[in-house]
């Protein structure tokens, strides 16, 4: 389906920049309609622009569906797409409206009606007609919206404290998040949080290279767990500032976040204890194969998986997926019992997009952002949808029609 409309949308732009291109030897006369305005403006030269860019995106939109076809990849539009394509109906029937008086004119003074009359014909049926094919889980009533999804710290807070460290943790605690996201690697049989592995391990988040200057680093790292508790975890997030947030920092969490080191799994799970909240983790040295060792080893630990099927196969019931791995209609899996967790999430516009999905839960890293919203950045009835489609169009197909007769 998406198919069909990104090549339909594609077609219809390169009609409509060949409709403008056609009306290129009266660029004056347009601009001449525009000196009311009394500052002169190459308006036919911004609308070819414009027409040309928007086209240009379009094309390219459909040679990446082409790409993913050839793959045999599920093609998906990118969420913001789903998120603004009720409103984007709305923007590009008022621009076809604007844009109508240049073609009305250079159809005038075309030798070529029938071609220019046709294209426009079937631009304009098929911006007016493609809320059919429009689907957003926003267009839902108040009365059906889901549950909002639980929050879950990765990492902690990495935006206000360096990540994967017991102050990342504590700040993630009054975002009032139901989970603590982490990963856990093993040195010494102690198994200790962090996320970096192989190239990169400890280098990006802790001072390992200024304390240990003569040792090459990887996930099998010589170094004892003593020393990596020795190890300074926080200074690089003061340095680097990888959200552009440490200005919001009050001296003293400066002051804390500079002295931060490696936490045990044992310290996170004290702290989860204290506070009753859940704890998710990736064990970085345990192949996906050792399932079955975990659960004739620790029976009481629920199984996460990433794959629908595997988790269907296992008769699991907790997934756990990035946002975009899923389609909206198979987020909603809570209505058969199947909590659904998708990473990583931080802006408000697709937090609101997978509440209104129907997901059960969100990894962030910006949960001080997301915790203070009582609903989604908007919601719309689906009769109230049809009825402002069925207005903005009719309003819309009555202007065209007197710029017409005017002309």
């Amino acid at each position: 389906c998406w198919f069909s409309v990104v090549t339909l949308v594609s077609l219809l732009s390169l009609c409509w920049l060949y409709i403008c291109l056609v009306t290129f030897n009266d660029r004056e006369d347009v601009n001449q309609g525009f000196t009311k305005l009394k500052r002169w403006v190459n308006w036919f030269m911004v609308v070819i622009i414009v027409s040309a860019v928007l086209t240009s995106y379009c094309i390219l939109l459909l040679l990446f569906a082409l790409l993913q076809v050839a793959l045999g990849e599920q093609l998906d539009l990118h969420w913001l797409h789903k998120a603004t394509a009720p409103f984007l109906q709305f923007g590009i029937v008022g621009a076809l409206t604007l844009l109508s008086p240049f073609v009305f004119q250079g159809f005038h003074t075309a030798k070529s009606k029938v071609l220019i009359a046709v294209a426009f014909v079937a631009v304009s049926a098929a911006i007016f007609l493609c809320p059919l094919f429009i689907q957003s889980p926003c267009l839902i009533e108040l009365n059906e919206l889901p549950e909002k999804p639980k929050l879950f710290g990765h990492r902690g807070a990495p935006m206000l404290a360096p990540e994967n460290t017991m102050m990342s943790f504590n700040r993630s605690i009054a975002c009032g998040v139901k989970a603590f996201e982490t990963d856990v690697q093993l040195k010494d049989r102690v198994p200790f949080l962090m996320h970096d592995n192989v190239s990169e391990f400890l280098s990006r988040t802790t001072n390992v290279k200024e304390k240990f200057p003569d040792k090459r680093f990887t996930y099998s790292a010589n170094l004892t767990w003593e020393e990596l508790q020795s190890l300074n975890a926080g200074e690089w997030f003061l340095k680097t500032d990888p959200f552009r947030s440490v200005s919001q920092l009050s001296e003293e969490e400066k002051k804390t976040a500079r002295n931060q080191t490696i936490p045990s799994l044992l310290q996170l799970l004290n702290l989860a204890k204290q506070h009753n909240i859940s704890v998710i983790f990736d064990i970085l040295w345990l192949p996906p194969a050792e399932r079955e060792s975990v659960n004739l080893t620790a029976p009481g630990f629920i199984q996460v998986y990433n794959n629908e099927e595997e988790m269907i196969k296992k008769g699991g019931d907790h997934l756990n997926v990035k946002y975009n791995k899923m389609s909206t209609e198979k987020i909603n899996l809570r209505s058969k019992n199947i909590t659904v967790n998708l990473w990583v999430v931080n802006e408000r516009w697709l937090f609101s997009l997978l509440w209104c999905a129907g997901a059960s839960s969100v990894t962030t890293n910006s949960c001080h952002l997301l915790k203070d919203m009582d609903s989604p950045d908007w919601i719309m009835g689906q009769n109230k949808y049809i009825l402002i489609w069925i207005a903005v169009d009719v309003l819309s197909f009555l202007i065209m029609a007197a710029l017409y007769i005017f002309q």
